[in-house]
């Protein structure tokens, strides 16, 4: 039993999928968030500096587009895919693996949806810092004592002893020297702003009435949701979405929604290998690999 991880935002680098364009379904990916885009992903991943490769649009393009590739190439030869769960950016890739959208339908998902972003960033500055050594209550106690009726939530769960809090930058400011005067580590994020908080609300807001202009089919794969690690489901898919980019990503709790059902292999799609080593963290017991390179593709694909 086997639940795929699509990779978010922050890994991105130049050449990320280069060396997979030979195997049809990353080209074939590729076209279509080209074409769907306006954008040459090809030549942005071959020829794109680190500076427009880090370009939020660009980055949130690539990312997609390599994980959801490799996604396929893997289900194409085989692989018998239980379940889903995307890290933030890694929920809309999860979409068009579950045919919740079709790809075409996704990439403009995509582009709304990282547009309203950068706008909300730009309205609302902001920022994130992971705390080391945190706990829920923790996390949960240190921002109600920074916020100060300032914006200061916490954004990611991304596994026991690392969570990232959100909010207005002097918020954050405030946090970080608290957290420091814990004793304990803490790292600021390089992103454009305070993603999964109410600073997001704008885009949330347009991406929702976007969602009401689609059909969501209901997943052929299990897909757990960021916003509450339960199943995703059609009829709830516009406030789903909507909701996911203003509340917290419960990444660990949806890897653990999956252990508790058996599923015991968890493979990441995507470059970096971030959710892989979380895995780590979150359960020393599961069967963790990840495919973000060709050498790490020919090698899984040598088991399937």
């Amino acid at each position: 039993m086997t639940v795929l991880l699509c990779s978010g935002q922050g890994a991105q680098k130049p050449g990320m999928g280069a060396d997979l364009l030979g195997i049809p379904e990353v080209a074939d990916t590729f076209a279509c968030g080209s074409d769907v885009l306006g954008v040459d992903l090809v030549k942005l991943t071959r020829e794109g500096s680190a500076e427009e490769i880090n370009d939020a649009f660009n980055a949130q393009a690539l990312t997609m587009t390599v994980s959801v590739g490799i996604a396929r190439a893997l289900m194409a030869r085989g692989l018998s895919v239980d379940g889903l769960v995307g890290f933030s950016l890694g929920e809309i890739s999860a979409l068009a693996l579950a045919e919740v959208l079709s790809l075409e339908d996704t990439y403009r998902l995509l582009k709304v949806r990282a547009q309203a972003m950068d706008e909300a960033c730009k309205e609302h500055p902001g920022a994130m810092l992971a705390l080391l050594g945190a706990d829920e209550e923790s996390a949960y106690k240190l921002c109600a004592d920074c916020a100060n009726d300032e914006v200061l939530v916490p954004a990611n769960f991304n596994s026991p002893g690392q969570i990232v809090i959100s909010g207005e930058v002097s918020a954050i400011d405030r946090a970080e020297a608290a957290w420091k005067e814990l004793g304990k580590r803490s790292a600021r994020l390089k992103t454009a702003g305070a993603f999964h908080s109410p600073l997001m609300s704008s885009a949330a807001e347009t991406l929702g009435d976007f969602c009401e202009t689609l059909t969501f089919a209901q997943p052929k794969i299990t897909l757990v949701c960021n916003t509450d690690a339960e199943p995703f489901k059609a009829e709830e898919a516009a406030l789903r979405l909507k909701n996911q980019v203003k509340s917290s990503v419960l990444f660990y709790q949806s890897v653990r929604y999956f252990a508790a059902q058996g599923q015991t292999r968890f493979i990441e799609a995507g470059v970096g290998g971030v959710l892989f080593n979380l895995l780590k963290r979150i359960d020393k017991t599961l069967d963790r690999s990840k495919v973000g390179t060709k050498d790490e593709f020919d090698a899984l694909c040598e088991t399937l």
